[in-house]
């Protein structure tokens, strides 16, 4: 995985970045709605990249017949596995086909059973219009209507500026840009951690801070596999305190439900917008990369600050009972 893939917007003329959401009320809607731009994107020399739910996929493949072999299908799963990748596999997307435009048909994994994930989910889709405008890229999220309870479906549709429907395309007048549709989480203040939590302070040797946090990862059961993104993240989120924070703060971690989760709280509270880190830098740049990575190398990534200092929690995936 590359963790500083950056797209180049280009403003020579190109169509820039469409985001369109398509809400699938019928079994008749992905062969009326979604299925003739496909067609249409594989006519026009696109490279169609597809990311849905089996069932979708086999109907896609099945109405195009021959042209189904055109498409570049990536596992749903895979595609979507955290946000931040998510992003970046976008941005990789835009500098591997740099004089074609994309068309990406692809499924959001909504988790309904899981809060953190399912708003920071819709959280990128709020986002994408503007750190990938420019790319030549087109991008139609399927929602099947049908599986979705009717708040996620109207949060979904606030996220998404145009959609898809058997009228046609239409701007969304549920659509919020992203600042707004992230206010009401700018000084949301986070709960508080279960369970044991082991903690340190942060200094500024980084070098023995990455070994401490080792020290502290295995302390607290962290398996193996996981100690060398969180002490990679944690390296990254320090150095920011250090640097452009208060100068200290305190790194928190535990376990809930399997999950592992790490607090870096910077006793400065400048740091208080729940997007940073989805917009990436220049990639010639030496730096400004720390929170960007971070959005990669966790699963989710929630900010919280004010008066009382700037919080950035990570969480990284659940682990195996065996461990």
């Amino acid at each position: 995985m590359s963790l500083t893939s950056s797209a180049r917007t280009d403003d020579t003329g190109s169509e820039g970045f469409e985001h369109y959401g398509v809400f699938l009320d019928s079994p008749s809607d992905l062969r009326d709605l979604v299925v003739p731009r496909v067609r249409d994107a594989l006519s026009d020399g696109d490279h169609v990249t597809v990311a849905v739910r089996e069932p979708h996929e086999e109907a896609i493949r099945a109405a195009l017949g021959d042209r189904g072999a055109d498409l570049d299908i990536t596992a749903r799963a895979e595609f979507y596995d955290a946000p931040g990748r998510t992003l970046a596999r976008l941005h990789r997307l835009a500098l591997t086909h740099p004089t074609r435009r994309i068309t990406v048909v692809a499924e959001p994994v909504l988790p309904m059973d899981a809060p953190v994930g399912l708003r920071e989910w819709h959280r990128l889709d709020s986002v994408l219009g503007s750190v990938l405008a420019g790319c030549r890229m087109r991008l139609l999220c399927l929602h099947d209507s049908r599986l979705l309870p009717a708040g996620t479906r109207e949060l979904a549709r606030r996220t998404h500026p145009v959609l898809v429907t058997s009228d046609g395309e239409r701007n969304s007048p549920d659509h919020q840009d992203p600042a707004t549709f992230s206010a009401v989480d700018v000084a949301r203040p986070l709960p508080s951690p279960t369970g044991t939590v082991h903690t340190l302070e942060i200094r500024p040797d980084l070098p023995a801070l990455r070994d401490e946090v080792t020290t502290l990862a295995t302390t607290a059961g962290i398996p193996e596999e996981r100690v060398g993104d969180l002490v990679l993240a944690v390296n990254e989120l320090a150095a920011n305190v250090l640097e452009h924070g208060a100068g200290k703060g305190t790194i928190s971690l535990w376990r809930s439900a399997g999950w592992i989760v790490c607090d870096v709280f910077d006793e400065g509270g400048t740091l208080t917008d729940p997007l940073i880190g989805y917009r990436p830098t220049d990639p010639h740049g030496t730096r400004g990369y720390g929170l960007w990575i971070t959005r990669q190398l966790c699963d989710f990534m929630e900010i919280s600050g004010g008066g009382h200092g700037s919080l950035i929690r990570m969480h990284f995936p659940p682990v195996p009972e065996s461990h």
